[in-house]
């Protein structure tokens, strides 16, 4: 490994672990604080999900846009507006209860999104340059400092909450953050410009949409359970804020410790990424549905059965996000995406908007069925997202390959000594070819 790829992770080990600390502190404390503000359970979801909303937006423009804005400068003024949008939210105690917290809460954490996004998705492509061919393993190694972050974010905000109140933890986290500015201004490559690819393009490879229904599904599940867990472990199982911060523990840990092992898994053996994400989805899935547990399996709320199944949340959604990004760079290269700082720019920015599209749902819908049910119901929808993923990419993507591998068999054959050609030129990646594969089945 070169001193430039040891300095690369450094930077990047840096700006997942600063952001999902700033991230996750809200957890324990925000949601309980807020409703003393008069602040309802679905708006109290919409403050969480307006985050990725704004990412989700952020990352299909500064993703198409990252030749010509330059990698380097999106990461630092990224992490710039970030951090400084981190110690303003700690000080919005201080404005009158109801609307106007409201309004300055979903300011203050829109353009949060905005910086947050520039910084990730330019990470992304960074990482892709420099590791070209390790691009799994190295996120498998930078998951290790998300999951860190995730790890010491919520006890730490509820233990600031409880010792110093709401200001301190937002103040002492957004400066942690803006300690990364002049490291990743030091340490970052320079990116070489590329050319343009489409946007357009990539979206339409069915191959891509199904991998990002995948991303949707594992997002939607941790942003719900960011805005709901900590009201249910309140109010069901009696826990103060600062043991709800040591239970988002239980879902943090295992992700961050399984992910450099699934990384090096996914470079290597890369036929194994699609059934990698089947059988975390599959886990998933279950392990949501007896979060609650779901009503109708008639099991009262546990404290041990809540901790347990977010060990196995933590531990299947490792498994199934890991493998998504370097499938997704993968994929494009192979509908003819040239290898270059462009083509990792659209592919990260793709990911991050997905991801934050699912942040964006799990939370606000998540929140109001919440409000309108109960979490055990609430929980149980993510379960479903989660099965419905994996019935897609298990049976669509098989039909895909299937259908695929017929053509080039049939165009060998030849009748009459003469080679049967395809009567259309309907390409299998394209909509309407997956939809006629879809029809067949």
């Amino acid at each position: 490994m070169s001193r430039q790829q040891i300095l690369t992770l450094i930077a990047m080990a840096s700006i997942n672990f600063s952001s999902m600390i700033c991230y996750s502190i809200l957890g324990p404390f925000f949601p309980n604080e807020a409703k003393k503000k008069g602040v309802s359970q679905a708006m109290i979801g919409l403050i969480f999900g307006i985050y990725a909303l704004c990412t989700l937006v952020g990352s299909l423009i500064l993703g198409k846009y990252i030749v010509q804005i330059g990698a380097k400068f999106m990461i630092v003024a990224g992490l710039f507006v970030s951090s400084g949008c981190t110690v303003l939210f700690g000080f919005l105690d201080q404005v009158s209860d109801g609307t106007v917290f409201i309004v300055l809460c979903l300011i203050t954490r829109c353009i949060n999104a905005i910086g947050f996004s520039a910084a990730v998705t330019s990470s992304f492509a960074v990482s892709g340059k420099v590791f070209p061919d390790n691009i799994a393993t190295v996120l498998g190694f930078m998951e290790i400092f998300t999951g860190l972050g995730l790890i010491l974010g919520p006890p730490l905000g509820g233990w600031l909450y409880q010792s110093f109140g709401y200001e301190i933890p937002f103040v002492f986290t957004g400066c942690l953050l803006f300690a990364t500015v002049p490291l990743n201004l030091w340490i970052l490559p320079n990116a070489v410009p590329s050319s343009q690819n489409s946007f357009l393009r990539l979206c339409t490879r069915i191959k891509i949409l199904l991998i990002c229904f995948v991303v949707f599904t594992l997002s939607s599940g941790l942003g719900f359970l960011d805005a709901t867990l900590s009201i249910f472990a309140i109010e069901k199982l009696n826990l103060s804020a600062g043991s709800v911060g040591l239970l988002m523990i239980g879902l943090s840990l295992p992700y961050g410790a399984a992910s450099p092992v699934f990384g090096v898994i996914s470079d290597k053996y890369p036929s194994v990424r699609k059934w990698m994400m089947v059988v975390g989805g599959m886990a998933t899935a279950v392990s949501f549905c007896f979060l609650g547990p779901l009503p109708v399996f008639h099991i009262r709320s546990q404290l041990w059965l809540t901790v347990l199944m977010l060990i196995v949340v933590g531990f299947s959604l490792c498994m199934s996000c890991i493998p998504t990004f370097a499938e997704m760079i993968a994929c494009a290269h192979e509908n003819g995406f040239e290898e270059g700082m462009s083509t990792l720019g659209l592919v990260s920015g793709l990911f991050s908007a997905v991801w934050s599209a699912g942040m964006f749902f799990g939370p606000t819908i998540g929140g109001y069925i919440t409000q309108t049910l109960n979490f055990e119901w609430s929980a149980g929808v993510q379960g479903a997202l989660a099965f419905l993923a994996v019935r897609k990419i298990n049976f669509r993507i098989k039909a895909v390959e299937s259908y695929s591998s017929k053509r080039r068999c049939i165009a060998q054959l030849r009748v009459h000594g003469d080679l049967v050609t395809c009567t259309t030129d309907i390409p299998v990646q394209s909509p309407l070819g997956f939809f006629f594969v879809f029809i067949l089945k």
